[in-house]
């Protein structure tokens, strides 16, 4: 975009600033669309499994449902308790929306198709990721309600606790690739199985990291079985108990923004991003960006299929997965992966391993 500014007799600093701001636009109009749809479609699917038929007033197959739901939180009144620290109250949604957003700068939806290609990207993701827990605790604090504090102190250790085995799956990936770009960890999968498949989780040592990376994600973005934060039988609806109109409805595109989020490194780290799922020529005619959605939207299928029919797990269930299981497991893969790598003699992902 900044060269084609250029072109039209832009300074490089003008081109440059408008293709960022240009960038930043479509990557939210693009996301904000898609939790939309995806919302859409989680009712959907929890309807089939429930054997009820979902949404299917508002617009054909009920496709605008979300937007009308949208309408009616813009259009209600914001009411902010009496005894709420008002600023932080009002300022907690803001940021579990914008840290949600920010995180997709660095992720690349086909070759080249990426807001900052920069050299750690998954170290930024990482970094973004971890700081959604402070909108949840700053809503909890600031409602002065103990059903919302409850709740934000449930989900500051929950968040803590999963992104610890996160951080070492994403090791394992690192010492496979050899980088921390988004890009060419996508690029890494490219006839990794057997030289066909693209796709690192077909290795028999990050098989087991992508099971506990998308068990992770679950309990990281509070999703159904780990939606402790939200226990409605516990804590009404936890930290957004107190909220109503547009700041709730920045919550719900937050916390499914993260859930994409997840999705898509999901997609990325193991399942070959934009590539076909296999190293073959007539499959490179579609379009990369299709692939990524498709590969996508599986994910979000699987986070909607989880919801439905697996039961809630207790507190004390939930921390002693995190910490007696998957840390010891996350870190003993590093360990195993590490000595793999430097035993075989690969130390990056140029060809396949096995």
């Amino acid at each position: 975009m900044t060269p084609f500014l250029e072109s039209l007799g832009l300074s490089y600093e003008w081109a440059w600033g408008i293709a960022t701001v240009l960038g930043i636009v479509t990557i939210s109009l693009l996301v904000m669309f898609s939790v939309a749809m995806v919302i859409y479609v989680d009712r959907k699917v929890l309807g089939a499994i429930m054997l009820r038929r979902g949404p299917n007033v508002v617009g054909p197959f009920g496709l605008l449902q979300s937007f009308a739901d949208g309408l009616k939180v813009f259009l209600q009144e914001t009411i902010i308790p009496s005894s709420a620290n008002k600023g932080i109250f009002l300022l907690a949604p803001i940021i579990t929306f914008t840290v949600a957003l920010a995180a997709w700068a660095v992720i690349p939806f086909d070759a080249g198709v990426v807001m900052a290609d920069i050299n750690v990207g998954l170290l930024y993701i990482l970094a973004i990721s971890s700081l959604g827990v402070y909108g949840v605790v700053m809503s909890g604090w600031a409602s002065n309600s103990k059903y919302p504090f409850f709740s934000a102190m449930r989900a500051a250790a929950q968040m803590i606790s999963y992104e610890v085995s996160i951080g070492f799956v994403l090791v394992c990936v690192v010492l496979f690739v050899g980088s921390f770009n988004m890009s060419e960890i996508v690029m890494s999968q490219k006839g990794f199985g057997l030289g066909l498949i693209n796709a690192h989780f077909v290795h028999p040592l990050l098989f087991p990291m992508f099971v506990v990376f998308f068990i992770s994600a679950l309990a990281e973005t509070a999703r159904a079985p780990f939606d402790l934060t939200e226990a409605e039988s516990e804590l009404v609806a936890g930290y957004q108990t107190e909220y109503s109109s547009m700041a709730f409805a920045l919550f719900w595109l937050g916390e499914y923004a993260n859930i994409l989020l997840m999705c898509s490194l999901l997609t990325l780290l193991f399942f070959g991003g934009w590539l076909p799922p296999l190293d073959l020529a007539p499959l490179y005619y579609v379009p990369g960006i299709v692939w990524f959605l498709l590969k996508t939207f599986l994910f979000f299928f699987m986070f909607s299929w989880v919801w439905g029919t697996v039961p809630r797990y207790r507190y004390d269930q939930l921390m002693r997965l995190g910490w007696k299981v998957f840390l010891p497991m996350s870190l003993l893969f590093v360990a195993i992966t590490a000595i793999w790598l430097m035993a075989s003699g690969h130390f990056g992902a140029e060809h396949a391993l096995f």
